[in-house]
């Protein structure tokens, strides 16, 4: 039942309400995974250079469709890593609006911030704003510097508050439970 509940979009506009995410790569790991569309499965995408891996559980939210045509993406802090397909209740905090280039083309591709609900290291932490500033300035770095070693430009615009990032997962939903009325929603700002 809790499950469910931390899905349904509506439920979304509470800083209180969890939803639900799914780990692809777990922090510390230099094997990046990504779900298959077509299988279902998880399957080794790339492998990070020495010395580079995820800061945090870093994965996805079901049933959302991203601007790049993806699900959504999210990082989750935890405490601990967790495994790849583990399924994590998390309380959306913030957002990394950015931007990529890839073959001569740009488009958005944002991060999501979570903290898991069960974390208690970050427990009561659900605005970006409460991060320590050293923390997300090292956070946007992996991820900019991780896009460059591939060869793609990666540029964060803004930091954005947890309702910000909360509204994105409600037109992600919508645009992947919808797809043709995608186009009547309200553009990103």
């Amino acid at each position: 039942m809790e499950s469910n509940r931390a899905q349904d979009p509506t439920k979304l506009a509470e800083a209180d309400q969890p939803i639900g995410m799914v780990v692809e790569t777990p922090r510390g790991c230099r094997n990046k995974y990504k779900q298959d569309p077509q299988t279902g499965r998880l399957k080794l995408s790339k492998v990070m250079p020495e010395g580079m891996f995820f800061p945090y559980d870093f994965g996805f939210i079901p049933d959302t469709e991203a601007e790049d045509g993806d699900p959504l993406d999210v990082l989750v802090l935890t405490d601990e890593p967790t495994f790849p397909g583990c399924q994590v209740d998390c309380y959306v905090i913030g957002v990394l609006k950015a931007e990529q280039e890839k073959d001569g083309k740009r488009f958005r591709n944002d991060r999501l911030i979570a903290v898991a609900q069960q974390s208690i290291l970050y427990e009561g932490v659900r605005e970006l704003s409460k991060l320590n500033s050293v923390l997300l300035t090292q956070i946007e770095a992996f991820f900019i510097n991780y896009q460059k070693v591939r060869g793609i430009e990666f540029s964060i615009l803004a930091r954005e508050d947890a309702q910000r990032a909360r509204e994105i997962v409600i037109r992600a939903r919508r645009k992947r439970r919808a797809p043709e009325s995608a186009a009547t929603l309200s553009p990103d700002p």
